[in-house]
């Protein structure tokens, strides 16, 4: 009865955008928008769906491309999915690959996909912060029309909710420096919805509140408009540290988060204050975003928060009461992670009204260790990136495999989709669309001849090097080794110096678990098809970013070199290595450079360009170049740092190499008995952080290019 219910909550969900999707109208401007080249040639109708579930149908008349769909954004999977297999045509986060085609191709017979799932969920708080910071209204468009082609039908969107809880903290009687001191900066948003830091990166301008504001009310609409239901930010507790000397309240210390941050409270559902505190909060909700609002996040005690002395039961379904009495048959949506949530909090909710994102599905399968969440319906999805870190991974069988097993397993009946939860989405294309395309998929999929279409659609045509070169990828930087690791492998030119260096972010990992000679080959048999793509914007991106993994591979074993001749006190050895391992930087520089998925400018260019005064575009550049290196807070021992690192060109050429060059002059003085003052990095960072330079990059000519990608495959390491 319960899953019947949680069915029908998104039924009922469903209908409300089906007025205005069944003309297809926002589909035909997405494909103006993307491929005017077909946007003529596309016919659109609505068909049922089958047994509850999404349907799209594909066949060719008069010339024209028939689309049969239960709904927009199921028309959209349809457009997207005649673009990939017969088109061989791709948009990605990556590069696109949208050119008009010679001759439209015909659909044979019908062609009839239906997903035997009623959620295709996509994001993770943290792609906010990492990935959409400073996103524009175009950045906005671009994205939403990316989710809808790929069959999202359920997206975290909490932008403006700044606005939210500055008119909530001016009911409840804060003042206004108060609110500053509580709202945190456009590049920290995610930490502070999920209760782990407060005012951080601030304090913000009036005009950046109302322009997210603005923004979010944009995203609300095109999102209705392709039949993507947003996932808002609930009221769960979380309060100003500051609440508490206002009013007699009962709540619960957070303690402290990651890098020694204090954590926001947590007001006790059962003190009178929350019903007050949730209603006024809901009520400012409703009054900037509207009541069409069905599926709210928000975790309590998340990432270590303290729940000491809470009855979870009553606390979760003082949670779920307020939440269902302002949006009414509203679903609640919880992220599975680590011990949340926990099996008391479950307890106290009304299970068809809730929905558990399980996020570390390529490492973990607490989807089976806890009995389906104790029959909550969820979601199976991963994680694949931390901190939106530079690095091909992704483990692609593994997907296929864990959701066949779990819609297979005892509690298949509580799987309610698939989705992909990246902290940061500009990587690894490959791992983002294979995940999605699950959605639509009911037979387990085979990597390997998956793989062979997707060259084709990548890169608009196939070559037999191409192909043999991503099945090498498939063994090796997308091989599924049963091994825990968080995001990719990190690059050694990206860490703060060191002769002990066992990760550069605190949770990561150097080690490659994978056969990296093998994946070199593939490498180079990649580009060897250069000449035959040149004019392929896809395969430049990728050519890019194959070279510098393998670079980046051998970085650690030229730093090896650096610590053994150090520790055998060799100055010569130590000075040759160390020049070799600055001119590899230099190289993986002027390389990343090249590609705007790459360059630093991209970044602080997209932060400059934020807010619309002199004190908003210098909040946001800080907020940038922070996040990036030490992140926070100001502490030269905060284990944040390094957390979202970024291999990219003018970052490399700066900061790192800077410390690296520091790094080598200091262990040359020490080996020569030399006076010597240890290096002060976090000063470097922070001095970094607090330039104006927006590093517009230095772009190689194709010639030049191809010379230095051939350089890098052929140095002796």
């Amino acid at each position: 009865m319960k899953i019947k219910n949680f069915a029908l909550v998104l039924l009922i969900a469903g209908s409300i955008f089906s007025a205005n999707s069944q003309s297809f109208g926002t589909v035909k401007e997405l494909a103006e928008r993307r491929v005017p080249w077909l946007a003529k040639k596309l016919v659109f109708s609505t068909i049922p769906k089958e047994d509850g579930k999404d349907v799209f149908e594909l066949f060719s008349k008069n010339n024209k491309i028939h689309i049969a769909a239960t709904d927009a954004n199921t028309a959209s999977s349809g457009l997207n999915w005649y673009l990939k297999y017969y088109c061989h045509r791709n948009m990605s986060h990556m590069g696109d690959n949208l050119s008009a085609v010679e001759k439209l191709p015909t659909v044979d017979g019908k062609v009839r996909i239906i997903s035997p799932y009623p959620v295709r969920y996509a994001l993770n708080y943290c792609t906010i912060s990492y990935t959409m910071s400073f996103y524009s209204w175009k950045d906005w468009e671009r994205e939403l029309d990316w989710m809808a082609l790929n069959g999202v039908n359920l997206m975290l969107a909490p932008v403006g909710m700044e606005a939210v809880w500055q008119n909530t903290m001016n009911q409840l009687g804060f003042t206004q420096k108060e609110v500053a001191d509580f709202i945190p900066g456009p590049a920290f948003g995610a930490w502070w919805l999920m209760g782990n830091l407060e005012g951080w990166g601030g304090p913000i301008t009036q005009t950046m509140i109302d322009q997210q504001a603005t923004l979010e009310k944009k995203i609300l609409k095109r999102m209705k408009e392709l039949g993507i239901q947003p996932v808002m930010q609930g009221f769960y507790g979380m309060i100003p540290t500051t609440l508490k000397n206002k009013m007699k309240i009962e709540i619960i210390s957070q303690g402290k988060w990651a890098g020694g941050f204090q954590r926001p409270d947590f007001l006790l559902p059962t003190d009178p204050m929350f019903k007050k505190v949730a209603g006024v909060y809901y009520t400012e909700m409703k009054k900037l975003y509207g009541s069409d609002i069905h599926f709210f996040g928000g975790d309590p005690f998340h990432e270590g928060g303290s729940s000491k002395g809470a009855d979870l039961t009553a606390c979760a379904k003082g949670i779920q009461q307020q939440m269902q009495q302002y949006f009414p048959a509203s679903t609640w949506v919880l992220q599975g992670w680590q011990e949340n949530p926990s099996k008391g909090l479950l307890d106290g909710l009304d299970r068809s009204k809730t929905l558990v994102i399980e996020l570390f599905g390529e490492n973990t399968a607490n989807w089976e260790e806890r009995k389906g969440y104790d029959g909550t319906p969820f979601v199976w999805s991963n994680v694949s990136n931390f901190g939106g870190k530079v690095g091909l991974y992704g483990k692609l069988q593994r997907f296929a495999n864990e959701v066949h097993r779990a819609k297979n397993s005892p509690y298949g009946a509580f799987l309610k989709g698939i989705g992909i939860i990246p902290e940061g989405i500009n990587n690894n294309s490959v791992a983002y669309d294979f995940m999605l395309e699950l959605g639509w998929h009911t037979d387990k999929v085979d990597t390997k001849e998956w793989i062979k279409n997707y060259v084709k659609y990548r890169y608009g045509k196939s070559n037999e090097a191409v192909v043999n070169a991503w099945q090498g990828f498939l063994e090796t930087a997308y091989s599924s080794p049963e091994v825990y690791q968080e995001g990719p492998s990190e690059s050694i030119f990206c860490a703060r110096p060191s002769v002990k260096i066992g990760s550069v972010s605190s949770w990561g990992t150097r080690k490659r678990n994978y056969d990296t000679q093998k994946f070199a080959e593939a490498v180079k048999l990649f580009v060897s098809a250069s000449k035959e793509f040149e004019q392929s914007e896809t395969y430049q991106v990728d050519r890019i970013d194959l070279v510098r993994q393998l670079q980046a591979n051998n970085g650690d074993v030229v730093y090896q070199k650096m610590i053994d001749a150090f520790n055998a006190k060799e100055v010569n050895t130590f000075t040759s290595a160390s020049n070799q391992f600055q001119k590899m930087i230099q190289q993986q520089d002027a390389l990343l450079s090249c590609s705007k998925h790459f360059s630093l400018h991209t970044w602080l260019k997209q932060a400059n360009d934020f807010g619309t005064s002199a004190a908003d575009k210098e909040i946001a550049l800080r907020n940038a170049k922070e996040q990036i290196t030490f992140w926070g807070p100001t502490d030269a021992k905060t284990n944040l740092h390094e957390y979202a690192h970024k291999e990219w060109g003018g970052l490399l050429g700066s900061l790192y190499l800077e410390r690296w060059k520091m790094f080598a002059d200091e262990k040359i003085k020490i080996m020569n008995k030399q006076a010597v003052t240890a290096p002060n990095y976090f000063n470097m960072e922070k001095k970094w952080t607090e330039g104006k330079e927006l590093f517009l990059p230095k772009i190689l000519t194709p010639e030049q290019q191809n010379v230095l990608i051939n350089t890098i495959l052929s140095q002796k390491i």
